[in-house]
């Protein structure tokens, strides 16, 4: 009776951007599916069948690794905002158009625990190719509603209640409704309803 073996991942020839951008879709399936501490090198390699030796050749270090990670996930979520933004430019966006929009940005692409993990890190450097993204995003609803340069930090103070109510979401929504027996779409309603409180003029 032979015992059947477990084949391991066939390792192959990949170029240096290949194996890094591998690497990095390896970590983000590991980061969503078991958190920060699921990104190690050693679970990459064991994932796209490298060796732990050629993840430090590529990335240095675990951190340099995450780094990457973290890049590649702020470059998504720009991303995503800035069709955000494309979207009110061009649509007759209501306040819920808008908090979609803002809400579909930080759920895709795990950007809402990405976010989370940057913060829990201290280091905030990573965040820093959003903020055009989100000025854009003030500067879209602003054209929207005719402003005329006054409403500017009502309008900031929108985005970031926003913001904070997409990044809660991203990250515990889903079991808060269920504890509240609440619809997927309870708290973009939630959103909605209160968003015109914070850009009418006093």
């Amino acid at each position: 009776m032979s015992i059947a073996k477990i084949e391991k991942p066939r390792r192959r020839r990949r170029s240096p951007d290949e194996a890094r951008r591998e690497a990095v879709e390896a970590a983000r399936a590991l980061l969503l599916s078991g958190g920060p501490n699921a990104v190690t090198l050693s679970a990459v390699a064991a994932d796209i069948g490298v060796t732990h030796a050629n993840l430090i050749h590529h990335f240095g270090s675990a951190a340099g690794l995450q780094s990457a990670l973290m890049g590649s996930m702020v470059a998504d979520l720009d991303q995503a905002l800035e069709a955000a933004v494309a979207r009110l430019r061009t649509d007759d966006a209501a306040p819920m158009e808008l908090i979609n929009a803002v809400f579909d940005a930080f759920a895709e692409g795990g950007a809402g625990r990405l976010a989370a993990w940057i913060a829990l890190s201290g280091d905030l450097t990573h965040l820093e190719p959003v903020r055009n993204a989100v000025l854009n995003l003030v500067n879209a609803i602003a054209e929207k509603m005719g402003d005329d340069g006054e409403a500017r930090e009502r309008i900031g103070s929108a985005v970031l209640f926003i913001a904070l109510s997409a990044f809660g979401e991203a990250l515990i929504g889903p079991p808060l409704r269920a504890m509240l027996d609440q619809p997927d779409d309870a708290g973009r309603k939630v959103v909605a309803s209160l968003l015109p409180q914070f850009i009418k003029k006093p």
